[in-house]
């Protein structure tokens, strides 16, 4: 089975480097005021949603931290493994990720190293996903996982079995037709009950 899977945020512990990024460059660097950030965010760039940055603040926020937040990241607590797994059950894996080109570094060059240093094992490596349903169609996703209420939403609409990572950005939203996740070992526990139901 194709399972497609995200990186930030569902493998990766993108929200616990960034934060602190977006928390020092708001207040340190250009003197905002902090908004309650303990809400659901449907935009994967929380950060500019939760500190209410303009394009021009992003923009710079970016071109400081993104490379040192990729670089920074590492996998959530059983990740590895659990991939490692659904991988060993014969399923492929496609990491399907909306991490950008930027002119400053290899975007691709930096995940590919990042994903060898942890040993997460993958069939296909998609970056700059922009509508990820697109590309699940055209890799025959059959299950998909993200921490993005947008991406799992318009996923479980266009009628792809989808998990949700549970996260601090997403934690109140509800919708039937997605199921959430607590952890790894929780994620792989559904799968397989899930593919037991389809086979």
């Amino acid at each position: 089975m194709n399972i497609g899977i995200d990186i930030d945020d569902t493998i990766a512990n993108t929200y616990d480097v960034l934060f602190h990024y977006a928390q020092n460059y708001t207040i340190n660097e250009i003197g905002k005021e902090i908004k309650d950030v303990n809400r659901n965010s449907k935009t994967h760039m929380y950060c500019a949603d939760f500190h209410n940055w303009n394009q021009e603040e992003e923009k710079e926020f970016l071109e400081k931290y993104y490379e040192k937040t990729a670089l920074k990241v590492q996998p959530k607590m059983y990740a590895v493994e659990n991939i490692k797994r659904l991988r060993e059950n014969g399923n492929k894996i496609y990491l399907i990720t909306a991490r950008f080109l930027s002119e400053k570094f290899d975007i691709e060059e930096l995940t590919k190293d990042w994903l060898e240093k942890y040993g997460i094992p993958y069939d296909k490596l998609i970056l700059n996903a922009q509508n990820k349903v697109i590309i699940a169609k055209q890799n025959d996703i059959k299950i998909f996982v993200d921490d993005s209420i947008k991406n799992c939403t318009q996923m479980a609409d266009a009628g792809i079995k989808t998990y949700m990572m549970d996260t601090m950005v997403n934690r109140d939203f509800e919708n039937p037709n997605i199921e959430r996740v607590f952890s790894w070992p929780h994620l792989y526990q559904k799968i397989e009950s899930y593919k037991e139901t389809t086979e």
